[in-house]
């Protein structure tokens, strides 16, 4: 995977659901953007707000989640989104949407790659900025309970590598995967990969104000027992989630990555760090690491 043309969308496309943490109707609109514009999101409720470049420098903190926000307008939970036009390839889109909140949709993203790909991809003039990753760069949770590593790989394209281990008393079972980035292998292998949750950590976003709308049919609750209400796709499905998290978290960095990235049992925070380092590690600061 060597340096490519950009690539927009050819028409406008929708895609109309509610969000995981208000319950509020959203309706989402992706638009057509012209070369070296980005991945934007716009605030369409919130008149005279600035669109949002969607980049490391307007990430805001949150948990379990990435944010972004600029002046009065912040958009939550727009990893799914980002994945689904980071793994199609899709550089440059204005995202409109009437709420705080991306859809939820079924907790992957396979709903947005659907409506993106009947608008069709174009490519245009201008070429897609390549980060070649050439030494490694670390971070890790405090007592190394989780980490990422990142750096180079043998050939030019980006693969990750992702170990999930909750321990012996979970009921979500050791999974390993590594995955080479490819569109086509994004739509078959990860897209459609949900979020997934304990039980016990539903009560506690509910008792926070968090899903009042969400059932067990609109992602991946885990009892003691196994999924409750619901059934995987495939075996595997929440480490496949978690490297779609990263390839909408990577895509924070506004350019194709070459290197190999590899994680234990990581989450947003530390995907936004390791996209941190590896831009602080390159000779000259990433001109889409500040502000616009």
């Amino acid at each position: 995977m060597h340096s490519r043309l950009q690539r927009t969308i050819a028409r406008p496309a929708e895609f109309h659901g509610f969000g995981f943490l208000t319950g509020a109707d959203v309706a989402l609109r992706f638009l057509p953007a012209d070369d070296g514009t980005g991945i934007r999101f716009q605030r369409v409720d919130l008149p005279g707000t600035k669109p949002i470049p969607a980049t490391l420098a307007h990430v805001v903190p949150r948990q379990r989640r990435t944010a972004i926000s600029n002046g009065a307008a912040t958009v939550e939970l727009i990893e799914h989104v980002m994945a689904a036009l980071a793994g199609l390839q899709i550089d440059n889109c204005l995202v409109q949407l009437n709420a705080s909140e991306a859809p939820g949709a079924d907790g992957s993203s396979l709903d947005f790659v659907h409506v993106l790909l009947e608008a069709g991809i174009v490519e245009q003039s201008a070429r897609r900025e390549v980060l070649v990753l050439r030494q490694p760069s670390r971070t890790a949770a405090e007592g190394n309970q989780s980490e990422i590593t990142a750096g180079p790989v043998f050939r030019r394209t980006l693969v990750i590598s992702y170990e999930l281990d909750y321990g012996p008393r979970s009921p979500i079972k050791p999974q390993l995967l590594t995955f080479e980035f490819s569109p086509e292998a994004f739509v078959a292998n990860l897209a459609f990969a949900r979020t997934f949750v304990l039980e016990a950590e539903v009560a506690a976003l509910k008792a926070q104000g968090y899903g009042s709308r969400v059932t067990e049919k609109d992602l991946l609750v885990f009892g003691p027992d196994g999924v409750i209400g619901n059934e995987l796709r495939v075996a595997d499905e929440c480490v496949r989630h978690k490297v779609l998290d990263c390839i909408g978290d990577f895509a924070l960095l506004g350019c194709d990555i070459h290197g190999h990235f590899r994680a234990y049992r990581s989450g947003h925070n530390q995907n936004h760090a390791i996209c941190r380092q590896v831009l602080a590690s390159t000779t000259h600061a990433h001109p889409l690491l500040r502000a616009a």
